[in-house]
């Protein structure tokens, strides 16, 4: 989860400078490129997190070790 608040705080940083409207074209295409690569990175980790809520609630709100051990190894693969 570090990464996604990390990431979430690198994107709004990234819409503050493209919404001041002084950058360049080309500066403004790079940080657009920027804020998109960040936007789906923190969709990746909202989605796994919705995985883990989805499992908890399925199992009546416990989450068995062998279930983590999964999610995490599937997280792992992606990257």
């Amino acid at each position: 989860m570090a990464d996604f608040e990390r990431n979430l705080t690198e994107l709004e940083k990234v819409v503050e400078r493209l919404e001041q409207g002084d950058l360049s074209l080309e500066e403004s295409v790079k940080l657009f490129e920027e804020g998109v690569k960040l936007s789906a990175s923190c969709k990746k980790e909202l989605e796994a997190a919705e995985g883990k809520v989805q499992v908890l609630m399925e199992q009546g709100g416990k989450l068995k070790p062998r279930d983590l051990q999964e999610e995490t190894t599937a997280e792992e693969a992606e990257d």
